[in-house]
């Protein structure tokens, strides 16, 4: 197998295990564990795995504090879909993730210095239009947020937007420091996000042990590690537009299996809002191609 091919693999991969992971992440809950809890509990034991690998990336910290602010945007990412996916309508949160060619296109001018052209208007006028019909409904005068899933698939899919303008920024850095403020941002904000939770009465205490809860999520730790593992390589051996477009195919996996599972539905609006969100992701693609 070539490498262009294996690359290609990898990020499916990468793609495949995000798109399922609703549903570990639902299991978990079941048997009294927080997405929040199971978000830490999943990063702690992958950074740890780097550290073991490569215990001085946190020297870069001390170069470039603006890891700082990835390692932020990162976690934030991780706490908004995560608990998103567990607790709404996965078609929906995803295609509201998803939105972030909308997001890029607000940030790239204050952080990277990268003015809206007539095409990028376009795409957020495209995206903006998807999650307007995506989120209004025939009981709401507004297109508004109506679930914690929502605010949290927007937050999310915002933060997933800063966290690859943040990559761009940062492309100078030591890759090690990049992977320990990603891996370190969802374990830090995960744990910190479920200690206010638990404040607010909104997050339920970590259970106790057992192999119920334990071995998945040691399974899906392990699938998560795999995953970032796979997107490093294959974003590494292919270009920016087409590692963008194979990595769309987590919408597939997710649609398909939350639908098939019956926690997904494919409404008429979500479909026409989504295929909006989606066009403007596809048109990101084409744009960066062609640069």
């Amino acid at each position: 197998m070539s490498h262009r091919a294996l690359a290609a693999a990898a990020l499916i991969l990468n793609a495949f295990v995000w798109g399922v992971a609703w549903w570990p992440f639902r299991a978990l809950q079941a048997h009294g564990l927080h997405p929040l809890w199971a978000t830490t509990i999943i990063f702690v034991f992958s950074l740890l795995c780097l550290l073991a690998v490569q215990p001085q990336a946190w020297r870069g910290f001390l170069k470039h504090p603006m890891l700082w602010w990835l390692l932020l945007a990162s976690g934030l990412t991780n706490v908004g879909f995560n608990w998103a996916v567990t607790v709404g309508d996965v078609v929906r949160v995803v295609l509201l993730f998803y939105l972030m060619p909308a997001w890029v296109v607000l940030l790239a001018w204050p952080l990277l210095g990268e003015k809206p052209t007539a095409g990028s208007l376009l795409r957020l006028a495209l995206a903006l239009t998807g999650v307007v019909i995506v989120l209004k409904t025939p009981a709401s005068p507004w297109p508004i947020p109506e679930s914690l899933a929502d605010g949290l698939a927007l937050m999310g899919g915002f933060s997933f937007a800063l966290t690859n303008i943040l990559l761009r920024k940062l492309n100078e850095t030591p890759s090690a420091s990049r992977t320990l403020a990603m891996f370190g941002g969802g374990a830090m904000m995960a744990l910190g996000a479920a200690g206010i939770g638990m404040g607010l009465g909104v997050v339920a205490a970590l259970p106790a042990p057992n192999w119920a809860w334990t071995g998945l999520a040691l399974f899906i730790s392990l699938a998560f590690l795999a995953g970032n593992l796979a997107l490093q390589y294959g974003a590494a051996h292919l270009s920016a537009s087409a590692t963008s477009l194979i990595m769309l195919s987590e919408v597939v996996f997710a649609s398909v299996s939350s639908v098939v599972l019956g926690t997904g539905e494919l409404s008429t609006r979500t479909l026409l809002g989504g295929g909006l969100v989606l066009l403007a992701s596809l048109l990101a693609v084409v744009s960066y191609d062609k640069r």
